[in-house]
Order: structure tokens, then sequence, then C-alpha cells
């Protein structure tokens, strides 16, 4: 059998018409929104008045710290979700949409691969149902009224040195980094130094995220902090009587959307901030939606358990009152050799020296989950044909002296069927008892939040606060921010602040540079190392692949 593409894979996949996934859901057709024959949105209202079902299973997938030989988070959490509905469970997938800045740069599409996917994979990684082109508008509607209240005599005496609201496009678009805009005489605006985001680095894709209906959306968004005044007072949108229209232009994206698995277990696909720069999961509305339709809702949390699995149980969970039932801590023996100082090149050899060198990464993260959270964790291995039983014999004998099992997931090459052990483990551990905690009080100061996720999660021998982030970290308090959780803005590569850190380093401090306030979300960004909130294309972007015929067949998305 020859070697196929994700996308020839996905497109040689007879879906099922969404009617017939909203049937075996038992959706009232009053909260179907259909988009073409495969996609549908439903009405977050169902949630309110279905509110005395009982809620299924919560399971978080995640992985080691993410490498160039990749994970397959994303994959191993659809196929898990086909593995449990091949032993007869009720499950309903809750995942991200993908973003157009990886899709066209490194990283590729995010709807899974092999035969463990969500489709229709072209339309969930290019314009889906315009959801993120809803929160750019949003966005950008909110900068062009902040700009204009400033050109339009300045009421609010907001300080354009101090405007904190960036302009935003879902691309990588380095040149947009840092501009000076306005130009072009007194006709044209105030000229000012100005940013752009990748929108999935938007607070309103957080707020979409962690909004629980309209009602709630419209506070979140008054409450966005856009910038200060001259005398250092916050400006939010309110002030500008902006957030009617920005809700008007969010009202259908905050609906989730449902497609379907190759195997046709239904998957929510909503919401899709980056979790190095973002809070890192699919909307609260997705999960719960999946809670209430399942017995089991498999959910996942963007790169490595250090980031997603962190933001998803110190913030989402919290906010949301979510517990979640059992974790899965997905790596592969490739990537665990690279965390031990092999080339990428390299990786298919046997290297059992290298791999027992990058294993305490993986055992970090796992130790995490069953002792900084408490939660019941297995570890997947996603299966490479090059991967030795020696190798996967030594994860195995590691992961068990931390008192956690290990399922191979063969899911890439067998779908479902490649999923049943993890399966099973996954439905044993959902029955085990749980004493989910967070990994800091959030009522402590945000220098002490800060520390502790440093040294709870990272590992880490502290916090170094700049001396802007300190001057900050105090507004923030004395504006009454100071009780908000931590969103940490940093590099997915390694547990600290510095990408070349690999496997689990100790001994390192992490530098905050800049902590911001995300109000309408209701959590504060701490910037660190160098993380950028706009990245930019590689020097071969995977654009320059991607194509479609004249039957209007797309090729080269993975």
């Amino acid at each position: 059998m020859g070697y196929k593409s994700d996308i020839e894979i996905a497109q040689a996949t007879e879906m099922l018409p969404i009617n017939k996934i909203v049937d075996e859901l038992g959706i009232d057709d009053k909260y179907v929104e259909q988009y073409g024959k495969y996609k549908a949105k439903i009405d977050y209202n169902y949630l309110k008045d279905h509110a005395a079902d009982k809620d299924g299973k919560l399971i978080l997938v995640t992985a080691i710290n993410p490498t160039p030989a990749g994970e397959g988070k994303t994959t191993t959490t659809v196929g898990l979700a086909d593995g449990m509905r091949k032993i007869g469970k009720k499950v309903v997938v809750a995942l991200r949409e993908p973003s157009l800045g990886p899709v066209f740069g490194v990283k590729g599409g995010a709807a899974g691969g092999g035969y463990a996917q969500v489709v229709p994979m072209e339309d969930i990684n290019l314009h889906f149902t315009g959801d993120f082109h809803a929160i750019g508008a949003a966005n950008n509607l909110l900068a062009a009224m902040i700009d204009n209240h400033i050109y339009q005599g300045n009421k609010l005496g907001i300080d354009p040195r101090r405007i904190t609201w960036h302009r935003c496009v879902d691309m990588n678009d380095r040149q947009l980094r840092f501009l000076v805009d306005g130009m072009g005489g007194p006709t044209n605006g105030v000229p000012r130094e100005d940013a752009y985001d990748i929108t999935v680095a938007s607070e309103i894709m957080a707020v979409l995220c962690l909004a629980s209906d309209i009602t709630d959306l419209k506070a979140r968004l008054g409450r966005l902090v856009v910038g200060y005044t001259y005398d250092k007072k916050p400006v939010t949108a309110s002030q500008l009587n902006a957030q009617g229209a920005m809700a008007a232009l969010l009202k259908d994206a905050l609906k989730p959307n449902l497609v379907q698995t190759l195997e046709h277990t239904p998957a929510f696909v909503h919401g899709g901030p980056f979790a190095n720069i973002a809070h890192g999961c699919n909307s609260v509305t997705a999960t719960r939606l999946a809670m209430k339709l399942g017995d089991y809702c498999v959910t996942e949390a963007g790169f490595g358990a250090d980031l997603g699995a962190e933001k998803f149980l110190d913030i989402k969970c919290r906010m949301a009152g979510l517990t979640p039932d059992a974790v899965v801590v997905v790596a592969t023996v490739r990537a665990l050799k690279h965390h031990g100082g092999v080339a990428k090149a390299d990786l298919n050899e046997e290297n059992l020296e290298a791999l027992e060198k990058g294993l305490p990464n993986l055992l970090q993260h796992v130790d995490n989950m069953k002792n900084v959270y408490k939660l019941p964790c297995v570890v997947a291995i996603n299966a490479f044909p090059t991967d030795t039983k020696a190798e996967l014999d030594l994860v195995e004998r590691k992961c068990k002296e931390l008192g956690v099992n290990v399922a191979l997931s063969e899911v890439w090459a067998k779908g479902g069927e490649g999923g049943i052990a993890l399966a099973e483990e996954v439905v044993r551990l959902c029955e085990e008892p749980n004493n989910f905690s967070f990994s800091y009080d959030v009522n402590d100061s945000i220098e002490k939040k800060l520390e502790d996720i440093v040294k709870n999660v990272y590992h880490g021998d502290g916090v170094i606060l700049t001396d802007a982030a300190k001057k900050q970290a105090q507004q923030l308090t004395e504006l009454g921010f100071g009780n908000m959780p931590i969103c940490m803005a940093k590099t997915q590569y390694s547990f600290s602040d510095n990408q070349k850190l690999l496997g689990a380093p100790k001994g390192f401090m992490v530098t905050v540079r800049n902590l911001k306030v995300s109000a309408g979300a209701g959590f504060i960004v701490a910037l660190t190392g160098d993380i950028m909130t706009m990245p930019g294309l590689p020097p071969v972007p995977a654009a320059e692949k991607i194509d479609v015929d004249a039957d209007g067949k797309i090729t080269g998305l993975f």
C-alpha cells in the first residue's frame, strides 16, 4: 500500500451529512444552523435549556514539549475518541480551530493526521465557518474606534503613547509587528506607533472562548482595557460604546461548530487561542456541549502540558468550574530522543542512551499531572514504525516507576482500532478518585502566582521581574486586577523561557518582561523571554506547496 498524505486520506473518506451526526446526538433542529452539507453551528442556548442533564466525563489530552519530531496530540485526541466509540462509548470530541498562520507557515493544519482526523479538513484548516474573520473584524473595529475617538477630539483623554490595543490579522506577518500609522496629514488620523498581533493572540479570541452566552460576551467585551489616559487611568471598550457592535459581529462566531471524525464521531471545533501566547484551549461552550451530549468529552490543550494543560487547568477549569476526570500525556520515542540531544536526521536509529536522557521531559509532565494537579494520568506513546521494542519497554518501565501506565497509540495508521488499548485505560482512569487542585492560589499576589507556576510546573528556581514588570504588577494590583489567574506567554519548546534548554532543565530562573491585563478574558498575561505575539514565516512557507485545481480540489494541505 502506497503512502497517502493526510489530505488524500481525508478526501477519500465518505463523510456523513451533518444532519445525521446531529440526529445521532439527539439535538433538536431549533438549535442547529447548517453551513453547507458537512458543517453546522449549534446554539449555545442548548446548554441553558438542558442545564439539568447529566454531564459526561472530561478527558484532557496534552503532551511533552513539542519538537520538530512531532507528538501527534490532535491525532491522538481524535483517535482516542474513535477508539472509545469502538468499545461502545458515547463520546464527543472538542478541539480548537486551526489558525491560518501555521497552516501557511511551518506547522501545517491542525485537524489530526493519518486515519485520525476531523473532516472536512480543508474547510477546518482554511476559512471554516468564518469565526476567525469575525474575531479579527471585532478586534479591528475596536482599534478603529479608539483612533477615531482621538481624532474627533479625544474626550476621554486617551494617551496615544499608552494604547495597549493592537490591530490583528490571522497570518504570520512579521512586517506588521511594529509600525507607525495615521500618516499623511490631519485628515488621515493622528500619527502614532502601532502594532499587529496574530488573531489567535487577540483578547477577543480569549473572550469568545471563555464567554458563556451573548450577555456574558457583551459584558466581557465592555471590560476590555484598550489603553490609558494621560493621568494613567485605564480606558475600556465600554467607555467607547464599542461592545454592542463588537458583539453583533461575534453573535454567530459564539456558536460552536459541529463536524465529524473520519469514523463519524461527533466533533466540536471551536475557538483557537495559541497556547504559547494565549490560553490555548477551545471554547468553554464547545466543551460544555460535548459533555452534555456525550458520556465522555475528549478535548486537547495546545503545545506541552507546561503551557496548554497548565492554562486549561488553572484558567479554563477554574473559570468554568470544570473538573477533568483523566489526563492523557502524548509522547513519541522520536521526540524524546530529540530531547535527549539527537539530531532530527538520526531519530530513526535506536538510541536507548538518548531516550533515557530525554525521558525526564515526559516524566516531569506526568509528575505535574499526578502530583501538582492530582489527576489520574496515562501516557500515550504515539507509535512510529521506527520505534524498537527496547525503546518502548524503556518508556514503559520509567512511567511504571511513577505509577502511571503506558498505552501504545496506533491511531495514525489504524484509526480508532489503533486507539482501543488507550481508550480502555482512559475509561478505567475516569472511575478513579480525583482530588483535582490548582498549581497556585488565585488570591495570592501576582508575583507569588508567577513564582508558583515557575516552581511547581516548570521546576525552575524562581521568577525575575524586570523593572517595567515590577511597576506593572504594582499598577495592576492597585487597579484591582491582582486576583486574576496568570496566562504565561512562553516558548513552547522548553520548560524554561529559553527554547534551547530541552529535557527537564534545573537551576533556571524565568524572566517576566511585561505584564498586561486582559480584563475581558479575566487574566493577566505575563510575557517571558523573547516570545512574540506576531509570528513570522519560515524560509520556505507551507503556503508555497498549497494549490487548487480546476475542479476546486485542494492539494498540499497537511
